[in-house]
């Protein structure tokens, strides 16, 4: 970031003194909570973790520092919940994504499915055509569990329950059925990728270090042995 994009000095102040109000306002809305899933506590942490957020980044483009804070991912990702508190209906979106690891394979996946169609299709003959014939074949689930078996490669996968007040009507969004998603109305969503996968292992190899610090400490103050002992 150039001098010119930098905040102030008075900017980095501002951010944290309104970390300070919203650090005030959640341990207010804590003390007067009327239970586990009060909907003030909850407005008062994402608050706070967003004012934390804002101090994080304008402390380091300023003065190239970082605070200790880590605000927690999965659902605090989410925005606020405001559907119905008592939702009539709900929709369960889900994307899985996938690599054609093996284009043989799903080729000869696909000739099999046509063979036993008795058919004169030619549709097994192109990836695109093979891949019809598989997910019309088979069902979404089936496909995932045996993905392998298909010649593809499992990528990232998501699955979100959102809530509504009522049913759609038939056919009335089949149209655009992914493009009026409200994120406010997610009741839970649940998230694969290797990426957690490479962040578990990374947490895992960093423990073990600070295991073995001690112990390789301990050792560079031994003295090696005599040889004529």
């Amino acid at each position: 970031m150039s001098d010119a994009e930098q905040p102030t000095a008075a900017e980095v102040r501002a951010a944290a003194e309104a970390v300070k109000t919203a650090l005030d306002r959640h341990l207010a809305a804590v003390e007067r909570r009327s239970g586990e899933d009060d909907p003030a506590v909850h407005e008062a942490f994402n608050r706070l973790a967003a004012a934390a957020e804002a101090y994080d980044e304008l402390l380091y483009d300023r003065y190239d520092e970082v605070t200790p804070f880590e605000i927690p991912g999965g659902e605090d990702e989410l925005p606020p919940y405001t559907g119905p508190e008592e939702p009539s209906a709900l929709s369960v979106l889900i994307r899985r994504d996938y690599a054609v690891a093996e284009p043989q394979r799903l080729l000869a996946h696909a000739q099999r499915i046509e063979a036993a169609d008795d058919e004169d299709a030619v549709a097994s003959g192109t990836v695109h055509g093979a891949l019809g014939l598989l997910f019309g074949e088979y069902e979404p689930d089936e496909i995932a569990s045996r993905h392998k078996e298909f010649g593809l490669e499992e990528g990232d996968s998501t699955l979100w329950v959102t809530a509504s007040d009522e049913p759609a009507e038939p056919g009335e969004w089949l149209e655009e059925p992914f493009e009026q998603v409200d994120p406010q109305r997610v009741v839970c969503r649940f998230d694969v990728s290797a990426v957690f996968d490479d962040d578990l292992d990374d947490d895992t190899d960093d423990d073990l270090e600070d295991a073995l610090d001690p112990v390789l400490d301990e050792d560079e103050d031994l003295e090696p042995l005599d040889a004529d002992r």
